[in-house]
């Protein structure tokens, strides 16, 4: 889950944090793909609007070495 589309639904990083269940400076300091265990409670949250994609994790990690 990518953190660009995560903030377009919930507005800001602000609410996004919240949902996430973490501080701001926290999701501030996020690359551009949110973390896996945050993707998936998001997906949670939101009934699936935000869809956690085990795949594009495998796959981000597949190329980290």
């Amino acid at each position: 889950m990518f953190k660009t589309d995560a903030i377009k639904y919930f507005g800001n990083l602000t609410k996004l944090a919240e949902a996430a269940g973490v501080k701001l400076p926290s999701a501030s300091a996020w690359g551009d793909l949110i973390p896996e265990r945050r993707a998936a409670r998001l997906d949670r949250v939101t009934n699936g609007a935000l869809r956690y994609d085990p795949v594009l994790y495998q796959r981000h990690n597949d190329t980290r070495g």
